[in-house]
Order: C-alpha cells, then structure tokens, then sequence
C-alpha cells in the first residue's frame, strides 16, 4: 500500500465504515465512498472522503462508480441489513461490488460480514440464530460469491458490535467458536492492518475484543504479522 493508492470503501455512512473512512483518510490513502443518499456527504467530505453517489443494489450504479480511468487498489465493504429490513442489501449488494471489482482488475476486497455467518453459525445461541437467521443466509451468500470469484479476499466476522471508542483490545482469530463484543472503532483499525497484510489474504477471520468473550474458549490469535 502506498499513499496513491486508491480505496473505494461501501457502508462509510455509519458504523464499521464510518470509523473505516476515518482510519484510512487519517493515514492519506485516497478514499471513494459510494453513498446512497447526501446525507453523509458533507461529513464524509470534510475529511477528504471523495463521494460517489448511487445504490449498491443496482449494478450500472456500482460499475459507473468503480469503473473508472482510475485504478482501484482495494475495495472494502460494510454493506448489510438489519433483519427488519424487506429486501436485504447483503448478498445481491456485496454481489454487485465483488463483481464490478473483479472487472475493475482490483487487488484485493476485504468484506465484513458477522460472527454467525458461513461455519461460525455453531457460535452463536438458538436465540440469537432465531433472529439473525435470514440475514446471515445473505451474508453467507456474499461470503461464497466472494470466495468464489477469483479475487484477492479478506472476510471480518466482527462480533456483537458496540460505539464506544476503540479499547484497542480486538483481535482476530480462524477459531469459528468464538463469540464476544467488540467495538467498532476495533474492528475499523483490524480492517485497515488486513489491507496492509499479506497474511490476511484469502482468510476469513472471527473479530472479538479478548476482554469481552462470551465464553472462556482456549483458541489462537490470527497473526498479521
């Protein structure tokens, strides 16, 4: 990575990407944003995000965004539902990206679903599964359309997500048991030491704060390094 390289982040209006978009902005990497609406606009511009406006679920939007005479070096994703959402952006969203981004020759998309999703549905509780159910089936799509695409991939599957500022105690881990909290200024920084990390190629990886298990489950901390 260098400081011409060129990141097109989804999902920086809120949440992951928010924190993501500050993280990249604040170390000088050249930042797209593609945006549903102006809300997050100005905000976004302020700190030199540069904003593409148009719907991840519909495909020309997507490729008239990534496209373009300029290189993208890596595409990042914090697209997803709420399950009281209708029609979930999870799959056929990330579905658009991943294929624009192969077409776009990028390096490298790095994709954050949820603890939950794909093998690492046997961490969570009935409770929980009862209701993240439907769209962990999307997330889980994603993840394979992904996997199956040729491209250069990291997948996050952050655990319960919380707002306070970053404990920088997040870690990640293969171990598809684990099952915490993590905040997301934590799971921010992890994404951004994976785009720098050759280690972090082709894996899927659980993220938990180490101080906010749900479980006491002995298991190995991924090293980026």
């Amino acid at each position: 990575m260098t400081n011409s390289s060129h990141i097109f982040l989804v999902g920086a209006s809120r949440g992951v990407g928010r924190e993501i978009a500050n993280y990249l902005t604040s170390q000088n990497l050249k930042v797209t944003a593609l945006l549903r609406s102006e809300a997050s606009r100005p905000e976004l511009e302020a700190i030199g995000v540069q904003v593409v406006l148009g719907d991840a679920l519909n495909a020309s939007d997507v490729e008239r965004a990534i496209l373009t005479d300029e290189p993208i070096h890596t595409v990042i994703s914090t697209l997803g539902g709420l399950p009281t959402d209708v029609a979930k952006p999870d799959y056929p969203g990330n579905k658009n990206l991943i294929d624009a981004a192969l077409k776009a020759g990028a390096q490298k998309f790095i994709l954050v679903t949820s603890i939950g999703t794909g093998n690492s549905v046997e961490a969570l509780s009935p409770q929980v599964l009862a209701v993240l159910g439907p769209v962990l089936v999307e997330k889980d799509k994603a993840e394979q359309h992904l996997i199956a695409s040729g491209l250069t991939y990291t997948i996050i599957r952050p655990g319960g997500l919380k707002s306070e500022p970053s404990t920088g105690n997040g870690i990640l881990t293969e171990d598809t048991r684990i099952i915490g909290s993590i905040h997301r200024a934590d799971v921010a920084r992890l994404v951004i030491e994976c785009l720098n990390s050759e280690r972090a190629n082709n894996k899927i990886l659980s993220a938990v704060d180490k101080n906010m298990l749900f479980t006491k489950t002995d298991f190995i901390e991924f090293s980026l390094d």
